[in-house]
């Protein structure tokens, strides 16, 4: 119940304290937990973000309502989900497909075709939704990551997603910036770690039927 006991520890750091740096063997592992998280049709449809430019991480702390985690954070992840999918996308995914399970891309064709056909369906506004959603499932593996090690993070949607979008050139790579994770180590002077877990009962959020 190792999992249980993490998830009491974590809490949304406020003040991260700048002085203390995530080993890159951690930041490896947060990174692999991300590539290995679910997500329909086994898309993936975003990419992640690690701003280490101090300078420009000090630019978008303005675009950040001031947060201090922006700058004082170990690492910050700008998670973006794709704008849309492209049939190159899935002809991309068909043929690594193709290529891990060694099979012959003749007999996974009509998978990638029926892909394409369900998501042609959505709507610009639904397509940009939904890879937003297959987006926050990688983020909550690295917020459980996090806490696996004993690392503190912050996940935020305090921010101006058009001024990043602006900023960091995403659009024009297809990409939007959908939410943000501070990772790092808490300062002594965080007072948001003193306070009690509040979080509604099982059986609030749970209902049988």
């Amino acid at each position: 119940m190792q999992l249980i006991k993490n998830l009491k520890w974590r809490y949304a750091t406020k003040k991260m304290d700048a002085s203390k740096k995530v080993s890159q063997q951690n930041i490896e592992y947060i990174k692999e937990c991300v590539q290995l998280s679910a997500s329909s049709y086994g898309l993936q449809p975003y990419k992640v973000l690690e701003v280490a430019n101090p300078e420009l991480r000090d630019e978008l702390k303005s675009l950040s309502w001031n947060q201090s985690q922006i700058t004082d954070a170990s690492q910050l992840f700008v998670f973006c989900n794709y704008i849309k999918v492209s049939d190159s996308d899935i002809d991309d995914l068909m043929q690594l497909t193709s290529e891990i399970n060694e099979i012959e891309i003749d007999e996974i064709s009509g998978y990638g075709d029926f892909i394409k056909g369900k998501l042609k369906e959505k709507s610009e506004t639904e397509m940009l939704h939904w890879t937003a959603r297959q987006t926050y499932i990688g983020l909550s593996n690295a917020m459980n990551a996090c806490a696996e090690l004993q690392i503190d993070c912050t996940p935020m949607e305090g921010f101006e997603p058009e001024a990043y979008n602006q900023k960091l050139g995403l659009q024009e790579k297809g990409l939007n910036a959908c939410v943000l994770l501070a990772v790092g180590y808490r300062s002594p002077e965080d007072a948001s770690q003193k306070g009690k877990k509040v979080r509604k009962s099982t059986d609030t959020i749970f209902q049988t039927i």
